[in-house]
């Protein structure tokens, strides 16, 4: 499959062998053998030209590891917190894909609907909390969320090390 990805475009065995034999010895039988076994699981489809087939790709590549990750998320019994370890695991150019991501995938109107609430902070004054008219959100008597680990939908966000049995404490 990485080879038909890679090229982007209906390819035969042929060229997936010549590709192939720069970087080892195989047989054409092989390769016909794979790209037959994946034209019958649904992987690739297949035009016949001539005595050959040119096969091509069902999906792309970033569709096939959508699928891979959205399958293993939604095995999860909790899948607020695999997100969370998942989230852990990205470095910092991995999590700006990701955001960039996300605002591609909500659209143009939900960017201008929705600030970010670092953008809402920066907006205002220095307290978070203070509404248009100057007044807070909040009962000056309420005390300052007991529970920092818990978001406002109340899914707790575990510490990746802490699920191996390190608290880090």
């Amino acid at each position: 499959m990485t080879r038909v990805w890679k090229w982007n475009r209906p390819v035969t065995v042929r060229e997936v062998l010549e590709d192939l034999q720069r970087e080892r010895s195989i047989a054409y039988t092989t390769v016909m053998t794979v790209l037959d076994n994946l034209h019958q699981k649904g992987w690739v489809r297949r035009e016949a030209e001539g005595r050959a087939y040119r096969y091509e790709a069902v999906s792309t590549r970033a569709a096939y590891a959508a699928a891979l990750m959205n399958d293993a998320w939604s095995q999860s019994d909790n899948p607020a917190a695999a997100l969370v370890a998942f989230f852990g695991m990205m470095s910092e150019e991995q999590r700006q894909a990701l955001r960039d991501a996300m605002r591609i995938a909500q659209g143009p109107q939900a960017a201008e609907s929705h600030e970010t609430p670092a953008r809402a902070t920066e907006e205002r004054d220095e307290n978070p909390h203070e509404k248009a008219d100057g007044k807070t959100g909040r009962n000056p008597d309420e005390k300052a969320d007991e529970n920092p680990g818990r978001n406002p939908d109340g899914i707790v966000a575990e510490n990746p090390a802490s699920a191996e049995g390190d608290s880090g404490r």
